[in-house]
């Protein structure tokens, strides 16, 4: 695949000025903070379950977390930029008390949310499920706050993403997508992208599948590039089960996509995701007699 200027890059980060490189994959832990997320809402509006989970994650090895205050489950009810917040500054709160340096991803589509996160609270990265649709302010924020941005690809909104998605060639057109969005955010100032092909938003279980087989061309862009399957419905639909059951399969889509060069995984079995990129990079090192 032939580069162009959008896309060229580098495969590390710099997070609250400390360089991340990529030559091992790093662990994004998921903290959600919403009553309704398909797999642990309402898990942690508890103080004390809160904390613990944070301990838990960075114990087990995650190398960011990533806090979410608005559900992004297909179908879900949106909630206001006030009850959003609300939800958020409690997770950030908790975080700041900890006296943590585990850098911090916050998972909103809002630039106003973003822009207090990283100014009140030291947020080091925005993870934008929107890639820059549902708040046109979002890039321009992004570019003055300089923290590197998760760029993910969603047809649709949650609320109508999965009612019939369609691609004419799901990789190349997620790609074309991509490269534009890209140019936008470069001729902004922004530094550091990371790639998310959204895995499950506005995509069907075979475009999904379409996409793990093809995560190599993602990382041709020269830029990190992130993936997000963990439970996630293209493992359950597959195996008749449910998302409390799907840690196996998680894993082994985990596998694939280390194989395939991912960067990032974001998880919500931090100690599982670890253990998985220990092994495949053991296995890389390996050589044949």
């Amino acid at each position: 695949m032939r580069k162009d200027n959008s896309f060229s890059g580098k495969k590390s980060l710099v997070i609250n000025g400390r360089l991340y490189d990529l030559t091992r994959p790093l662990i994004m832990g998921i903290l959600n903070l919403t009553p309704d997320s398909f797999f642990d809402g309402g898990r942690y509006l508890q103080d004390e379950a809160l904390e613990r989970r944070i301990k838990e994650m960075i114990a087990e090895g995650a190398d960011i977390i990533d806090v979410g205050a608005w559900s992004s489950r297909p179908g879900s009810v949106s909630v206001s930029e006030e009850e959003e917040w609300s939800r958020l500054q409690k997770g950030l709160e908790r975080l700041r008390k900890l006296d943590t340096d585990i850098p911090v991803s916050v998972d909103t589509f809002r630039s106003v949310i973003a822009e207090k996160a990283v100014k009140e609270y030291g947020a080091g990265m925005i993870n934008d499920i929107s890639g820059g649709d549902m708040d046109a302010e979002m890039f321009e924020t992004v570019a003055r706050l300089q923290v590197p941005y998760v760029l993910m690809h969603m047809q649709g909104t949650p609320q109508t993403m999965q009612d019939n998605p369609r691609y004419d060639h799901v990789i190349k057109d997620i790609l074309y997508i991509f490269s534009k969005k890209v140019h936008r955010l470069r001729e902004l100032g922004v530094h550091d992208i990371i790639l998310d092909p959204g895995f499950g938003f506005g995509k069907t279980l075979e475009h999904n599948y379409q996409l793990l087989k093809g995560l190599g061309a993602f990382r041709e862009t020269g830029l990190p590039v992130l993936a997000g399957v963990s439970r996630k419905s293209m493992i359950w639909k597959v195996l008749k089960t449910t998302p409390e059951e799907a840690l196996t399969g998680t894993t082994v889509l985990h596998t694939l996509a280390l194989l395939e060069g991912v960067d990032i995984l974001r998880v919500h079995d931090v100690r599982a995701a670890r253990e998985t990129i220990e092994i495949v990079q053991y296995r890389e090192r390996v050589k044949i007699e």
